[in-house]
């Protein structure tokens, strides 16, 4: 596709935000365009098609203040259905915008538009949004930032000199689109060739020895910086460090912690962190280095690729002859898994105005064991217990089942809203695996005879009913299954106390002593450690129908999600109103498609954006 040329953001604010410490901010609506569209890309000597939003890798910010409202019209000039979620973000009594093809809404189609329009209410801190079929959130990502709308005089750190957001990301040579669509189909055999900071490979990739271009933070000595880190990547928990320099970490998915220091940041794909870093270190430059860390072995190793920008003093800019090469740190191995474990762990709730109390009293109990299994497609015959049958295919799993989108027209959010019979076509989550065994033996992880007898799983899709104001507690278990990975679990709606975590089996008879019902963090994403578990509790107060899911790409695209479904509760502000004017239904969904919760390859037309 021919290179086009950048299109630059469009964002209107009809109020101009006011940054004081004197005056509170005026609500406002603040309005962005995002026009998707491919562009070529030359890295490592290739030239790339990469379809972004605005020209932009990575996408534009949209900063708002709390209470605001905003409006993203979305025109898709890419070859792809698209649909964008705003991750993070509660969406409280307005689930029809969260963006999630085929759950909430049908996705937008090439030659076709569609606005969300959304309320930023009870939320401070960063959140990032991105396009939620499977691999374009790759490139289609950008930061949220929301402030407070009191001033950063409010914040409850030592106002920063300046914000700076961090994007970790990926850099694929490849045809996303084709990448995603394998996975569905059970294939994993793509990998990226880079990883990227803030969209720049930096000088450990090279296009015919020279090296590429690297993020470059110039800092001025004495200054505090609040370094606002999002991991866009697929596939990859990051270890990030900054050499001579360490981090106070004050946030962590637009919820405040109890400031800590540390000098590495521990960061998986869907998490965002907030962390002051204060320029105390001699005149120079510093490399900032991402690392991505994988489990050890017996689990299959996958090409991972470190990436490095640098922070860099005013005076240090020109180096000259002679001048001392850049300070690099210390970087974690890329198989330690314990200190992701300690960073996770370290993380306690600062007490705040917005901060709800942990609920004590615990409607319902899910025990999730997560992993990989085999499936028998209808139609063929299948080897029961042979994984590298050519006719089995390889799923994600919560409980034994994988989640499938639905197969009927109507979106779950919809058919659920107006009470149509698809909505009972559902399987409900089990409560617990099928069959109790040694969940995090290494021994289950290469094909073989052991994992065999376990691997057999079905495809559902699959939901989880909740009474409104129902406390949930979950314990997500990882699994030795066919993998040893850890697992970013993503809950669209609401954020989850994160009670406690442990490596190996969870045990309810001594792990529930050491529940922390004081002052837990509160997350959207939650990592649960590699062959270890995570217990989590939260109020189902959102009515609607929101997405549950693995923030690993293959994971998600190989099923391992489930839906959950926030009944209404008594009153009209505890029940999901009907859906906005003009939002596309059954009846009427001239601009979306009616189908592709995956990803669907179209060719793109050359007719006119119809107008917003």
């Amino acid at each position: 596709m021919a290179s086009q040329s950048l299109l630059p953001a469009v964002a209107i604010t009809i109020i101009s935000f006011l940054y004081t410490t004197a005056l509170p901010v005026t609500a406002v609506l603040v309005e962005h365009t995002f026009v998707v569209s491919q562009m070529n890309m030359t890295h490592l000597c290739k030239k790339t098609p990469v379809t972004v939003v605005n020209g932009q890798l990575p996408g534009p910010v949209i900063d708002v203040t709390e209470g605001d409202s905003v409006a993203v019209h979305v025109i898709n000039k890419s070859p792809y259905n698209i649909t964008i979620h705003w991750h993070g973000v509660k969406q409280w009594l307005n689930c029809w915008a969260d963006g999630v093809p085929m759950i909430t809404q049908p996705a937008i189609q090439p030659s076709h538009n569609f606005t969300y329009r959304f309320d930023v209410v009870g939320q401070e801190g960063t959140l990032w949004w991105h396009a939620h079929v499977p691999c374009l959130r790759a490139t289609l990502h950008g930061a949220l930032i929301i402030r407070p709308r009191n001033g950063v005089a409010s914040y409850p750190f030592p106002k920063p000199h300046k914000e700076v957001p961090i994007i970790i990301g990926d850099w694929w040579e490849m045809d996303l689109g084709q990448v995603g669509r394998n996975m569905m189909h059970g294939l994993f055999d793509d990998f990226a060739s880079a990883s990227t900071i803030n969209g720049k490979l930096g000088d450990l990739f090279n296009c015919s020895g020279t090296p590429e271009d690297g993020y470059v933070l110039d800092v001025e000595p004495g200054k505090t910086y609040l370094l606002r880190v999002i991991n866009a990547g697929l596939f990859s928990e990051f270890y990030l460090k900054i050499a001579g320099h360490k981090f106070t970490v004050v946030a962590a998915d637009a919820n405040y912690v109890s400031p800590y220091t540390t000098d590495v940041i521990a960061i998986a794909p869907g998490e965002t962190v907030d962390a002051l870093v204060v320029a105390d270190a001699p005149a120079g430059r510093y490399y900032m280095v991402a690392l991505p860390n994988q489990a050890p072995l017996p689990d299959t190793q996958t090409p991972e690729h470190a990436t490095r920008g640098m922070v860099r003093y005013g005076n240090s800019h020109l180096p000259g002859t002679g001048a001392p090469a850049p300070i690099s740190p210390k970087m974690p191995d890329q198989h330690d898994i314990v200190t992701s474990l300690y960073f996770h762990g370290n993380m306690t709730s600062r007490h705040h105005r917005q901060q709800s109390p942990v609920p004590v009293e615990v409607n319902e109990r899910l025990f999730i064991v997560l992993g990989l299994g085999a499936v028998c497609p209808q139609g063929r015959t299948c080897e029961r217990g042979a994984f590298d049958s050519s006719n089995n295919l390889l799923v994600a799993t919560m409980n034994n089942v994988s989640f499938q989108p639905p197969a009927t027209m109507t979106p779950l959010l919809e058919a659920h809203y107006y009470h149509t019979g698809s909505i009972n076509k559902t399987q409900e989550l089990p409560d617990r695996p099928p069959v109790l065994f040694n969940f995090t033996d290494p021994a289950l992880i290469p094909f073989g005879p052991k994992e065999r007898r376990l691997e057999q799983s079905s495809r559902e899709t699959v939901v989880r009913r909740f009474r409104h104001g129902s406390v949930v507690e979950m314990v997500f278990q990882s699994s030795a299954m066919l993998q040893g990975d850890s697992n970013p679990m993503h809950l669209h709606g609401h954020d989850m106390f994160v009670l406690a975590q442990g490596l190996g089996n969870y045990d309810a008879a001594k792990d529930v002593a050491s529940y922390n019902l004081l002052n837990p963090p509160m997350k959207n994403t939650v990592l649960v450690p590699n062959l270890g578990w995570v217990a989590v509790r939260f109020v189902a107060n959102n009515p609607g129908v929101w997405f549950m899911h693995c923030h690993y790409e293959f994971h998600l695209a190989m099923g391992m999600a489930a839906v959950f479904i926030v009944e209404d509760g008594p009153t009209v502000d505890t029940s999901l109103p009907p859906p906005p004017m003009g939002f596309p239904t059954r009846g009427n969904d001239h601009n979306l498609m009616p189908d592709g919760f995956y990803l669907q390859t179209k060719k793109s037309e050359t007719s006119s954006i119809n107008g917003i």
